[in-house]
């Protein structure tokens, strides 16, 4: 045998088709792939809870908007903003200018609970059947929202938690 084919040979014994040991799975990043998927990404493990009951009355010329299965999704008159609303949260999805970096990535996402807590996401709503959204005020699953050429606003109407959504910020209150 050449110098060569031993040389193989010996490369060639330290393969295998198997590996000894036990897999270990990491932690998800929290990151999704950036290209759309064919349904909306959500979690199915509980429904969403029924609407809260409100004192607060339905604003003048408010028009309702009708839940899907617990959601009701809209998409801004710009196009450039889609939200999932369901009675405890809105998350609104993106390309935001001052978002903060998430893992190394800007978020993409804002989800707002109904008692005020903000969370900021990288992900994708995936192929959500959205209503767009005119210049005027809409009702949904006890939030009112304000749509305007400045911002998508969402108060809920049992807390008064909300937040302002354009692409240049997201402000709470």
């Amino acid at each position: 045998m050449g110098t060569g084919a031993v040389a193989l040979a010996v490369v060639l014994s330290g393969c295998s088709d198997s590996t000894d040991g036990t897999p270990v799975g990491s932690a998800p990043s929290g990151t999704e792939p950036d290209f759309p998927t064919t349904r909306p990404s959500r979690t199915t493990s509980a429904p969403p809870s029924a609407p809260p009951s409100s004192t607060t009355p339905i604003p003048p010329g408010a028009q309702a908007l009708t839940p899907q299965d617990g959601y009701v999704y809209i998409e801004t008159k710009s196009g450039l903003t889609r939200c999932q609303l369901t009675a405890d949260a809105v998350g609104c999805e993106a390309q935001f200018e001052n978002a903060p970096s998430i893992d190394g990535f800007p978020a993409n996402g804002v989800n707002l609970t109904a008692d005020g807590t903000v969370t900021w996401i990288v992900g994708n709503l995936g192929d959500i059947p959205t209503v767009p959204l005119d210049y005027r005020t809409y009702t949904a699953l006890g939030w009112t929202i304000e749509a305007s050429a400045a911002g998508t606003r969402f108060t809920n109407d049992g807390t008064g938690h909300g937040m302002l959504v354009r692409i240049e910020g997201v402000e709470t209150y």
